[in-house]
């Protein structure tokens, strides 16, 4: 359940630029915690998942966390890797490699939505 991009500059400074765009509200569509994980920012999204950053040789992934009250529907799984994945694509696409979505997990998600 995770986004990988494997970068050509070292990921830490693709997140530190983030946050950094994020701060100057350059991107006012995601917001980040104390602990660094980044929520989507409109009121209808805000909260429902996290992603959570993590860096190691050239791969930077971000892997998302759900609510602990409550499993994930498959509707907030998909507009938080799409619009996570469209704002990524949009400002650090000179910087990617390879992308990758994984496919979700599903005992964290509500699959029975899928039919």
């Amino acid at each position: 359940m995770a986004i990988k991009l494997k970068v050509s500059i070292a990921p830490a400074v693709i997140l530190a630029v983030l946050k950094k765009k994020i701060d100057n509200k350059e991107i006012d569509t995601w917001e980040y915690d104390e602990d660094g994980d980044f929520t989507h920012s409109a009121s209808q999204w805000k909260n429902k998942a996290w992603f959570t950053p993590i860096c190691k040789d050239d791969i930077l992934e971000f892997g998302i966390l759900g609510r602990k009250e409550t499993k994930m529907t498959m509707m907030e799984y998909s507009v938080y890797h799409g619009r996570f994945s469209e704002m990524l694509l949009n400002y650090f696409s000179n910087y990617i490699v390879s992308f990758e979505l994984t496919t979700p997990y599903t005992s964290n998600i509500d699959t029975d939505e899928i039919e």
